[in-house]
């Protein structure tokens, strides 16, 4: 095998077993915390190659590195004779024991929401740990001026050499890929550009209606920011916030239709990515390399935790849906029409990562 070929897989493996290590995980403690049972804490899908049980609850490493799950005790789906079972065991331990190991219908709605919301929760919470890391190494470019180009729009505009931006239509801008990031969502054809100079807080128009330049402002910015000082965890989270919101823009972008259906990956379109991005850096060191692994793996916690929390069946999000509806009613949601809808969310689910399983593979072909 490919040496390179190995790296991408020992990467694509190690990368996403910690995200869903940590997503599972955050569901996993908050669980526990609000003492509701865990009857397995599993990463991976199919056959299990590595399983033990501490407690109430198994834990076991399976053959896939695909998915994990954290799964609960439903007393709803036990049968008669298990219920029985633990109807006996229920009698014979005292009350506090019951309160620290219930199963997840029983727990109040509002631990089962905290134990829903803090799987996405445990993720942007890794994603700024690993950010750390990137930022203390690599510093930030940030936004002030250092060259610009004649007969671009932002010259024409008045911006000079020397001026600071710090929002676009009102959008704060704290770093050069902010700025990128809106060169391809923000679909307008004029800009409200704020900026300093020299202290005083000045705004101008970019327009891009006359410049034969395309969407481009024409501006360079080495404007490097040393981050190895208390500045990291100020621009730590600047960087997830940057990721969450690329994520909303790019999803905004996907239901408008401004993105097509090469716009998505799914597992093999992301591997490819991971080894595009070894290819590119390799040469300049394994530091490097790791730098930028960390890197993509918190625009991918940041992207997993956005993307659990869509109020869609089967996910986080749509669970969370169900659970809010009965915070407000009182009561809760019909169990059956809440299972048919979520399995209807499953198939679908299934459907559209087959579509783009198949699209990643066949965009190596086009």
């Amino acid at each position: 095998m490919d040496l390179s070929i190995l790296w991408t897989i020992i990467s694509f493996i190690i990368m996403f077993s910690l995200i869903v290590i940590c997503h599972e995980g955050g569901h996993y403690l908050i669980a526990r915390a609000n003492g509701i049972k865990v009857i397995e804490f599993t990463i991976g899908l199919g056959p299990k190659i590595i399983h033990f049980k501490k407690g109430d609850t198994e834990y076991s490493l399976r053959a896939l590195p695909f998915g994990g799950a954290c799964i609960f005790e439903n007393p709803d789906e036990l049968d008669e004779e298990e219920e029985e079972k633990e109807n006996e065991e229920k009698l014979s331990e005292d009350l506090e024991k019951d309160k620290k190991n219930i199963s997840f219908n029983d727990a109040s709605v509002f631990a089962r929401i905290a134990t829903v919301c803090a799987g996405p929760f445990f993720n942007i919470i890794l994603a700024f740990l690993l950010a750390i890391f990137v930022v203390f190494f690599s510093g930030e470019n940030g936004t002030t001026v250092t060259d610009i180009m004649e007969d671009y729009p932002a010259y024409k505009a008045g911006i000079r050499v020397g001026d600071r931006i710090t929002a676009i239509n009102n959008e704060k801008v704290y770093f050069i890929q902010d700025i990128k990031l809106m060169l391809i969502t923000e679909l307008g054809d004029k800009w409200e550009v704020e900026f300093e100079r020299n202290g005083q807080k000045m705004s101008e128009t970019v327009s891009f209606t006359d410049s034969t330049q395309g969407k481009l402002l024409g501006i360079v910015t080495d404007d490097y920011i040393d981050c190895r000082n208390l500045k990291v965890f100020k621009y730590s989270a600047l960087e997830v916030r940057f990721f969450l919101k690329a994520t909303f823009k790019s999803l905004r972008m996907l239901f408008t239709g401004k993105l097509n259906k090469d716009d998505l990956a799914g597992p093999v379109g992301i591997a490819k990515v991971i080894d595009t991005t070894i290819e590119e850096t390799k040469d300049y060191g394994a530091f490097v390399v790791i730098l930028n692994m960390f890197n993509l793996a918190v625009l991918f916690n940041v992207n997993l935790g956005v993307m659990n929390l869509l109020p869609f069946p089967a996910l986080d999000g749509g669970r969370l849906v169900f659970l809010v509806i009965e915070a407000i009613i009182g009561k809760k949601v019909p169990k059956t029409a809440e299972a048919y809808i979520h399995l209807a969310g499953i198939v679908v689910l299934l459907i559209l990562s087959v579509f783009v399983l198949i699209n990643d593979i066949t965009k190596f072909f086009r």
